[in-house]
């Protein structure tokens, strides 16, 4: 190749890349600032609960909050059916939602001042019925023993309070005049669901142990019916691989027996501390609301036959003219 051919392709070539890298320079170059992670939305559903306090106290006709969130959020229930959220929490979610805010609905239940439950350690007979209510494992305790609330834990959901079978568990307003999400926070509520589900986990974990148990015994007892009949003698019936559980051995009677008897001890007890002079201390002067609450806690102790009558549990009442 001759000189001047070689430096009309040289000349050629040399066009063609200063071009490139020309148009290269008018692209955006991309930096670490503009690059974002894909991440998958959150449902309608899961952010309607975020919104609400998980207090799992059932008040809106669910379960727990999640299953009201996905109601919610399927236009199966309205956003107005969550008493501990109260004015501000139907705000919430109707902003959310870009619905209109609308009242409260009390069939659900008021807006209240947050309470906590409190168990009376002389009535308490460790039934372990509270520990199974709460949703968020805040009663510790054992069979037999003196439960108590951890206050720090307690959502005041009340689902403890009807299946204790001696009243002895009060729920208590803590925080004054201030109701709905001003007396509750966020951080709480976000504690309150991890409990919640943690919760949940762990009976899903019992449930499969007791069902694999339960199917371990029965194998159990198929592999000894089959032995007991390859075992019979020939001409002769095989024997029977269990028994038929005696009525002594039946479970439920088994609880209702301790219940009751505990339930009887109870009562004794409180009978002997009515006679000492140990009831309720500072009944004087007491609000017509307090003593009003006073008065139905005894008519439900009446009912389960822990107080023989009406001065039962106010024996400095009894000498007192009508």
């Amino acid at each position: 190749m001759d000189a001047e051919a070689f430096s009309s392709q040289f000349e050629a070539h040399r066009v063609i890349t200063a071009t490139f890298f020309a148009h290269a320079a008018t692209v955006p170059k991309a930096s670490s600032q503009s690059l974002v992670t894909a991440i998958s939305p959150k449902t309608l559903a899961a952010r309607i609960e975020d919104l609400l306090p998980q207090t799992q106290c059932t008040k809106c006709g669910y379960p727990a909050c999640r299953p009201y969130a996905e109601a919610i959020a399927a236009g199966e229930a309205n956003y107005n059916q969550c008493p501990p959220g109260g004015a501000q929490g139907v705000a919430r979610l109707a902003a959310l939602l870009g619905k209109p805010d609308i009242p409260l609905d009390t069939t659900h239940g008021v807006e209240r001042a947050r309470p906590v439950a409190v168990i009376d350690e002389n009535v308490c007979i460790g039934c372990t019925l509270c520990m199974q209510a709460c949703p968020v494992d805040a009663i510790v305790g054992a069979a037999k023993q003196m439960h108590t609330v951890i206050a720090e834990l307690c959502t005041g959901c009340d689902l403890c309070v009807p299946p204790c079978p001696v009243d002895c568990i009060a729920m208590v307003p803590v925080t004054g005049e201030r109701t709905g999400w001003d007396a509750w926070s966020q951080d709480e509520a976000d504690a309150a669901r991890a409990r919640h589900d943690r919760r949940l986990a762990r009976l899903e974990r019992e449930r499969a142990a007791a069902e694999a148990r339960a199917n371990a015994r029965q194998a159990a007892r198929a592999a000894q019916s089959t032995q007991a009949a390859q075992s019979a003698q020939p001409g002769q019936p095989a024997q029977k691989a269990e028994q038929t559980q005696p009525a002594s051995d039946d479970p439920e009677a088994k609880k209702r027996a301790i219940i009751q008897a505990a339930l009887e001890r109870a009562r004794k007890k409180k009978e002997e501390m009515t006679k000492l002079g140990a009831g309720p201390k500072n009944t004087d002067h007491v609000s017509a609301a307090v003593q009003a609450q006073i008065d139905e806690a005894e008519a439900r102790r009446r009912r389960l036959g822990l107080a023989d009558d009406a001065n039962a549990s106010h024996p400095d009442k009894g000498d007192k003219p009508a």
